[in-house]
């Protein structure tokens, strides 16, 4: 497992605005949007290309372009929903794939509710967003679930996460995973609920407001 924390001025700004409490949620969606646009520029930094031959205004050329099969975005539901325009402004013709799962915050554990994904991702590049990688369940357990389908290629885009997460990931999942986590920040610990300290509070409620 490979793990890219972003060490840029503007990712270092953007994310010390999310975590201020102050932040309104409307700014807190554009930030987190313009965040997320240049953690994508990591994260597809090894995506699937081919050569093509071109014709400029002054001589043929070879060329590059995005190979097939074309790559799948899958936004975590619901938090993950506010990453989705970064992430597919810089890959327009991906493809996208929904995955909804809730985490029991009494238990930590994870349940699947919503599943918008081909039976088949074999060869295909998977491109995972979720806010916080905070105890490493959901993304553990959104991986565990893209391999049975056959994905192999898989990057994980997350705002924050913490040691403990990042280390459930690695003992978990299986091995023969090509695993890429590309984060702003990497911060100090869980605390007793599960949060992620110092963190930036609760990303889906943040971003779209408190849903009782």
């Amino acid at each position: 497992m490979r793990v890219l924390e972003i060490d840029h001025p503007l990712v270092a700004h953007k994310l010390s605005v999310l975590r201020n409490r102050a932040t309104h949620s409307s700014v807190f969606r554009q930030l987190a949007d313009e965040l997320v646009t240049l953690l994508a520029y990591e994260a597809t930094r090894n995506v699937a290309v081919a050569p093509v031959e071109i014709e400029t205004p002054v001589t043929m050329m070879t060329g590059t372009k995005l190979s097939n099969p074309k790559p799948m975005v899958v936004p975590i539901l619901r938090a993950g929903l506010g990453m989705l325009d970064g992430l597919t402004r810089l890959l327009p013709t991906a493809e996208v794939g929904f995955l909804g799962m809730v985490r029991n915050d009494e238990t930590l554990e994870v349940t699947t509710y919503a599943n918008r994904l081909p039976e088949d991702l074999t060869g295909r590049q998977c491109f995972m967003l979720d806010p916080m990688l905070a105890t490493g369940h959901t993304l553990i357990a959104a991986c565990e679930y893209m391999h049975e389908r056959g994905a192999r290629d898989i990057t994980c885009v997350t705002l924050l996460c913490a040691p403990e997460g990042l280390k459930a990931m690695e003992e978990a999942l299986d091995p023969s995973i090509d695993l890429t986590v590309v984060t702003a920040a990497i911060d100090e610990k869980l605390d007793e609920k599960g949060y992620i300290v110092p963190g930036l509070g609760d990303a889906g409620d943040r971003l779209f407001g408190v849903v009782d």
